[in-house]
């Protein structure tokens, strides 16, 4: 008796070639399900139910594929997105023939069917942040400048048309007939259509990697430069979250559509545009973990971009996001990678392929931790604690970007005296920042840890000298790590103006400027200007004085100071917040003298955080702060307003300021627009006696921490103000 068929007789048999390559290939049935079949569907769930080796991820899904449809030549083995492109290559070749045609035989084509044929905006479209809409064929429009059709020459390939050798293309005047398709070939290039054209975006790239002082450090300049020649479709293109991030951060330096809003302030158009697609970015990341390592070095150049806005909330906000996408990643690992505790399959990076993608990875993680340090200066608690951070110190940055292979920094936080002890061969500017920072990320940790776990309100009749850890944080901030810093640092500002040519070490400069401000931050809550003996009170003048000593140096050449990091506006703040606090107690005693020269030295702070806002508002918004801070304290010795008296930027007191029967004294040359610079006269060292004063440490946000009581050690010598 014959044997029943055992194919499904509702179903009809299958044709040759007809069932899925994985299943032909390994000669197994396919019922030819879409787009998986069935049999592919069961292996990669059985491959996904196994965790998988160490650096490596599952595929998202069954690897089935099929021919393609009767009538179109493909080979088994070609790409899918391979083809795609050659049918966008014909159709742009097509569309190029007709034009020619067209101008060929004198008739103009109409607008619904040449895009070519449309006169280019104003003005770039990605700039102003508006967005087209596609055109009835479906095809989304690139919303970059059209005036890249005026820039390409006639006789250029399409695979260098958009650059030169150098990478940073001349602009050139050429009529657009002599290129008829330069929009088409940017369209189907492969060119994101939210960028700026090629050579508008070399240009922010060239801008970024000469002026930016915080997210440069992240990425290897040669590498990516290179990487901009190669064709957008090409997987070692630069993201484009990092290219907007970039384009936002840059454009400091080459601003476009200024708007100036009611209130002072200044918003460029054309950061913002590019600062909400970096976001965008940023966001699909967060729901769909793809390019999760790219998106998150855009994430820290757009934080940068913020804290120079001075946008707090959004500084917060992804101050946090990026370490904690650091985390899940490993690179708070020693060599950013860990082969134990992979509990969580394809969670990870995998091992970083080379020593350049491993000092990247480095960079990134300390830029991130830099970052948080900074953004809790006002006092919050770290996203990351400093026992967690198991990541050696990077590289110098020479080293970095010659590719010279290197071992290994031997460096870290836990390492013994990092603090003091700075191998020549690991040191420069860069690194010394990073422990800079760290080190003011010890005070922040120690003063929020205090408040935290202090039982009752600090006392007026305690020493901090007695507090656990703080004589050793002390000796530390204001005195051990400036003193170990090696030669070439510790004698040079970063400021060089020399005739041969300046130069700006923004870096080393923040390196000499960062401590003090620490100093300030530990001690600023003990001040008594009542008590002779009181350290805190000496600590905090020195160091106030130190940082105003700075900025004259700065001041005295031809160095612009907008191109200092932005974190040195907190820097100032915070020392005209004892400067403020001083002026207060001369006020009290009746020390007009000396009250006017503390007057004249904080507005001269004001006068370097208004040049350093023309160009990011947190200078600005710093200033403000302050002015605060000084109407408080006129108001709080029965004073009228101080900066009612229409000349703000120059050194004055209240005595003089506000007699109804004197006019104030204007400094030399009042119409300089300039503030000038006073000569501090040294004080005399003298017993301060007269009123209590109230002192109040501030945080450079602005707000009141909290009462300060008085202390004494009576091991220290008196308060010598010496200017």
């Amino acid at each position: 008796m014959p044997k029943t068929p055992s194919t499904n007789p509702t179903r009809p048999a299958l044709r040759r070639n007809q069932a899925c390559r994985s299943c032909r290939k390994r000669k197994l049935k396919c019922d030819a399900a879409r787009p998986h079949c069935g049999t592919c569907v069961k292996q990669w769930q059985a491959l996904v139910s196994v965790p998988a080796p160490v650096g490596y991820a599952h595929p998202t899904e069954p690897q089935c594929s099929y021919d393609p449809v009767e009538g179109l030549t493909l080979a088994p083995d070609t790409d899918p997105v391979e083809k795609i492109k050659d049918l966008e290559d014909q159709i742009s070749q097509l569309k190029s023939r007709l034009f020619e045609q067209q101008m060929a035989s004198g008739s103009s084509p109409t607008q619904g069917n040449s895009i070519a044929q449309r006169s280019p905006p104003q003005a770039s479209t990605s700039s102003s942040g508006n967005r087209q809409g596609s055109d009835a064929g479906g095809i989304a429009l690139p919303h970059a400048s059209l005036a890249l059709m005026n820039l390409i020459a006639p006789d250029d390939s399409p695979e260098t048309r958009f650059r030169s050798s150098s990478g940073s293309p001349e602009l050139q005047n050429v009529s657009v007939k002599s290129n008829p398709d330069p929009f088409m070939d940017l369209l189907f290039s492969g060119w994101n259509p939210d960028l700026p054209d090629p050579a508008t975006l070399d240009h922010y790239i060239d801008v970024f990697f000469r002026c930016d002082p915080c997210g440069s450090r992240v990425l290897h300049k040669p590498s990516f430069l290179a990487s901009m020649h190669l064709s957008p479709r090409d997987p070692g293109f630069p993201h484009s979250a990092i290219l907007h991030a970039i384009c936002a951060a840059a454009s400091r330096w080459s601003p476009q559509n200024i708007v100036t809003l009611p209130d002072g302030t200044r918003r460029d158009q054309f950061a913002e545009f590019h600062a909400s697609k970096t976001r965008q970015y940023i966001d699909k990341t967060m729901a769909s973990g793809e390019d999760i390592f790219s998106v998150m070095q855009a994430c820290i150049l757009l934080s940068w971009y913020f804290y120079q806005e001075g946008r707090w909330v959004e500084v917060w906000i992804f101050a946090a996001f990026q370490t904690r996408v650091a985390v899940p990643l490993r690179l708070n690992y020693p060599g950013t990678f860990s082969t134990h505790g992979n509990n969580s399959p394809g969670a990870y990076l995998a091992p970083p392929k080379d020593l350049r993608d491993l000092e990247s990875r480095r960079r990134t993680w300390w830029m991130t931790i830099v970052f948080d340090r900074i953004a809790s200066v006002g006092g919050w608690i770290h996203a990351v604690d400093e026992r967690d951070l198991g990541t050696e110190l990077p590289l110098r940055t020479d080293d970095f970007e010659s590719g010279n292979p290197v071992p290994s920094n031997p460096q870290d936080l836990c390492s013994l005296d990092v603090f003091r002890t700075h191998p020549p061969q690991y040191t420069d500017s860069f690194l010394l920042l990073i422990k800079a920072v760290m080190l003011f990320g010890k005070v922040t940790d120690f003063n929020v840890r205090g408040n935290l776990r202090a039982p009752t309100a600090p006392s007026k009749n305690q020493n901090p000298f007695f507090l656990p850890g703080f004589e050793e944080i002390d000796k530390l901030v204001s005195s051990d790590f400036l003193d170990s810093l090696p030669q070439i640092f510790k004698n040079n500002t970063g400021a060089n103006d020399a005739p041969d040519g300046s130069s700006l070490d923004t870096d080393l400069y923040m390196v000499h400027i960062v401590p003090h401000a620490a100093t300030i931050t530990l001690h600023n809550p003990y001040i008594d200007f009542t008590d002779p003996l009181n350290v805190s009170t000496a600590r905090c003048v020195n160091s106030a004085r130190c940082i105003l000593g700075a900025y004259y140096v700065l001041s005295a050449t031809s160095l612009d100071i907008t191109r200092l990091h932005p974190f040195v506006t907190i820097c100032w703040y915070l020392a005209a917040v004892v400067q403020v606090q001083l002026c207060k107690y001369f006020i009290e005693i009746n020390d007009s003298e000396r009250e006017s020269t503390v007057w004249g030295e904080i507005n001269v702070l004001r006068f370097a955080m208004m040049e350093y806002g023309q160009r990011s508002p947190i200078g600005t918004r710093q200033e403000r702060l302050l002015q605060g801070l000084m109407r408080e304290i006129v108001r709080m010795t029965a004073q009228k307003q101080p900066l009612e008296v229409g000349v703000p930027l120059y050194a004055f007191s209240h005595k003089t300021l506000f007699r109804k029967d004197e006019s104030p004294t204007l400094g030399p040359d009042e119409n300089s627009g300039a503030a000038p610079l006073p000569v501090s006269p040294p004080y005399d060292e003298q017993t301060l006696s007269g009123h209590a004063s109230s002192n109040n440490s501030v945080s450079p946000n602005g707000m009141m921490v909290g009462t300060s009581w008085p202390r004494r050690d009576n091991m220290d010598s008196p308060i010598n103000f010496v200017g």
